[in-house]
């Protein structure tokens, strides 16, 4: 069985894969002798399926057509996949992902010590709770432990990262001892669903998380290590490259459902959309829904169904009128209507003379400098208290529009929350960019870090300026830019808790009071505006008190996934397509 289990690896690497017929029979008398039989190993969010334990094309179709709702089993390893699809060609499909080898004879430690996090185990209900929330934020199917596979019977093991200071979840992935599971003779194991956490300040986590499972396994005495990444994913194969896997000429098979679309339904629009067009784009080819390019890089396209046309930007489309968008670019005029409609909105006046400006500083001592009609964050500058950075933040202002806006200051968190049709889809906190210290590198050099794990994560949308409001932020904080941030030290870099300027978001959708809602919904009402997204300043999601800030017409739906925000928008401009 060795003998025809090296030469059938050979071949693998060679690109010369046997016939199906003469591998099943080879495993199907060797294996027949060592008692071993196709059996799935569930790993919490489906079943996988070792192709070569099968005996034939139409078993492996018929188990991988047993796939529960909700779960995505997947077939690896399969020689003759055009065997196995004739079986069902309507219900099954080729993934198109790589699968990638290390063999661990070339292998080669780490040359640098990665600090912050240490790797463990999953041990309890409240490490599988981390690890859902995580991949959640990474579009990926949760776990559910009760339906693993027991490790005595060769089920999977879960190591999680875990932040030395927080102690929060930064990163996890899954590995399968392939000797335990199926009496491998190769003594192989594989790696699956690696994932960190976007709004990660420490780098290298996934390398490191790669890196522990190689360790791990060649400690056991296995020889390689195999995993299944996506053909277009850049970055990850840049890292699988640098570790020293190679291609292997194998295939996978899955079935279709509404989890693997996007993989068997082909291409949609190829244009260079940002996430925030691409995510609405993507939701309507899945649905049928014909996407017209109109420019992809200022985010416009036209919907076709059914014989209507909606145009959009992003998420601003032609059910937003002039009048609502109006309303909701010119900060003045949201603050009167919501003003008029009951809601609480912050004290607020143009800025004007230096004596003006004097006079309403002194009467609410703290404020907050914007441009009359901006977006991202741009020229705006929070928590003033001298007229001098009053003076110097209207100035900065009016490079985005020559009318500033002086407000009254509110403590607590910045909550953003999305209505679309006046419901309330998804609610999150927004944070701040922040940086964490690690004794050795200065703050500007944290910054430029951090911001250029933004910048990838967000695929170039969120970065942190080095400009005069965070260089005042970190001031105020007592340190410099060149000054060395004490290990495990949170620094907040910039005031106001924008994405384009570096912040992340919380969700707290599940938790929103329920004056909270009635507020946004009667905001959205009172600008007569069909998709929003409401910020407000507010002690904790979980409470009544609120102060509104401003309505942004074209929301980032991107930002809140995986809340059905896209999901929700189309349903609005074609409710027609709405699935079953």
């Amino acid at each position: 069985m060795k003998q025809h289990a090296s030469a059938y690896n050979q071949r693998l690497l060679r690109g010369q894969s046997p016939s199906y017929e003469r591998l099943q029979a080879r495993f199907a008398e060797d294996g027949s002798e060592l008692g071993v039989a196709p059996r799935p190993l569930h790993c919490g969010w489906g079943r996988l399926l070792i192709g070569h334990t099968y005996p034939e094309p139409a078993a492996l179709s018929a188990e991988l057509l047993n796939e529960r709702p909700g779960e995505r089993d997947i077939a690896l390893y399969v020689a003759a996949p055009q065997q196995v699809l004739a079986q069902a060609p309507q219900q099954l499909f080729l993934d198109p992902s790589d699968t990638l080898r290390l063999w661990f004879s070339d292998y080669r430690p780490a040359q640098r010590v990665f600090r912050g996090f240490r790797i463990r185990r999953a041990q309890n209900e409240a490490d599988w709770a981390a690890i859902n929330q995580l991949y959640l934020r990474r579009r990926m199917l949760p776990i559910d432990p009760s339906l693993l596979t027991p490790r005595h019977q060769g089920g999977p093991v879960y190591w999680l990262a875990e932040d030395d200071d927080s102690g929060a979840v930064i990163g996890s992935v899954m590995g399968l001892n392939h000797q335990k599971a199926f009496q491998d003779p190769e003594r192989g194991s594989s790696l699956w669903c690696l994932a960190v956490d976007p709004r990660c300040t420490r780098p290298g986590v996934g390398e490191v998380l790669v890196r522990h499972l190689v360790e791990h396994f060649m400690s056991r005495g296995l020889s390689y290590l195999d995993l299944s990444v996506l053909h277009d994913n850049r970055l990850a194969k840049n890292l699988y490259a640098k570790l020293g896997f190679r291609n292997l000429p194998t295939f996978a098979i899955k079935r279709k459902n509404g989890i693997n679309e996007t993989l068997f339904l082909g291409p949609g629009p190829q244009a260079d959309f940002n996430p925030y067009a691409r995510i609405i784009v993507d939701e309507a080819h899945r649905r049928g829904i014909e996407v017209q390019v109109d420019d992809a890089e200022a985010g416009l396209f036209t919907l076709v169904h059914g014989g209507r046309r909606v145009r959009c930007r992003e998420s601003l489309s032609d059910l937003t009128s002039a009048v609502s968008m109006t309303l909701c670019q010119d900060k003045s005029l949201t603050h009167k209507m919501l003003k008029g409609a009951g809601l609480r909105v912050p004290a607020q006046q143009l800025a004007g003379s230096a004596d003006d400006n004097q006079d309403f500083l002194d009467e609410h001592q703290r404020v907050v400098v914007k441009p009359l009609d901006g977006e991202q964050g741009n020229g705006v500058a929070v928590d003033l208290s001298t007229l001098e950075d009053v003076q110097s933040a209207i100035e900065h202002a009016r490079q985005f529009d020559s009318r500033v806006l002086l407000e009254s200051f509110h403590e607590g968190l910045d909550l953003r929350i999305v209505v679309i049709g006046f419901n309330v889809v998804a609610a999150a906190i927004r944070r701040p960019a922040q940086i964490t210290g690690d004794g050795q590198h200065s703050v500007i050099e944290l910054i430029e870090a951090q911001s250029r794990r933004r910048q990838a994560a967000t695929g170039g949308e969120s970065r942190i300026p080095v400009d005069q409001e965070t260089q005042r932020t970190v001031q105020a904080a007592g340190f410099e830019y060149d000054s060395v941030l004490p290990k495990g030290q949170l620094l907040a870099v910039r005031r106001a808790a924008n994405l384009h300027t570096g912040g992340h978001l919380e969700d707290v959708t599940d938790t929103l009071h329920p004056t909270l809602v009635d507020a946004a919904v009667r905001a959205a009402r009172a600008l007569d505006i069909p998709v929003v997204g409401m910020d407000l300043m507010v002690p904790a999601a979980d409470q009544p008190e609120y102060v509104f800030i401003e309505a942004n017409e074209r929301v980032g739906l991107a930002n809140h996934e995986p809340r059905p925000t896209a999901e929700k928008f189309v349903d609005l401009l074609f409710p027609h397509s709405r699935p079953a």
